[in-house]
């Protein structure tokens, strides 16, 4: 068989160079004493001594891919991965909530609650309020009319408001049940 140099070895055999010298450095083929390679010996202890690798296709898929189906279901690094992913997205929107509260963007839940709560009693309270508001003046404008139709204004003045502002008061409150009922819902 032909003696040749390293490097035309290594194009006889469509290798690197440092795959050829890597060969002789680990003892899976030898070199004649100064140096050079027999091929046809060579090519022998070549097949022999070295594992046959999958195309360079095959090589170029994911390892998921390459694993038998048992081991793809062990942690492996497709899955830290994807576990790494996901822990940085939900970091990075932690992050941004962070800068909107401390820019004044985003403030917390109690503190709308309290602010919420804190405007429903005024109008709770204001709402309670319109009966005694109301009662005086209604009861002016009675006295008034009462007066007109020719009830002496004695009789007129004893005209008793309590039964109006008990009415008012229902109504109101009745209103505001139901409105908070709404809104347990």
């Amino acid at each position: 068989m032909a003696v040749m140099s390293q490097r035309a070895y290594a194009r006889h055999r469509g290798q690197a160079l440092s795959a050829v010298q890597k060969a002789i450095a680990t003892g899976r083929i030898s070199t004649l004493p100064d140096g050079r390679i027999d091929s046809g010996v060579a090519d022998g202890e070549w097949a022999e001594n070295t594992k046959a690798r999958p195309p360079a296709a095959a090589r170029r898929q994911p390892a998921a891919r390459r694993q038998p189906e048992e081991e793809q279901d062990a942690f492996g690094a497709v899955q830290y991965s994807k576990a790494r992913a996901i822990r940085e997205h939900y970091g990075a929107r932690i992050a941004k909530i962070d800068y909107e509260e401390r820019i004044g963007s985003l403030v917390s839940r109690d503190e709308v609650k309290v602010a919420q709560f804190n405007i429903d009693r005024q109008r709770r309270d204001a709402m309670l309020n319109i009966a005694d508001r109301l009662c005086a003046s209604i009861a002016a404008e009675m006295k008034d009319m009462l007066v007109a139709a020719g009830v002496p204004a004695e009789k007129a003045s004893a005209f008793d408001m309590s039964r109006v502002h008990g009415i008012l008061t229902g109504e109101i409150r009745k209103g505001l049940n139901d409105y908070a009922d709404s809104l347990a819902d």
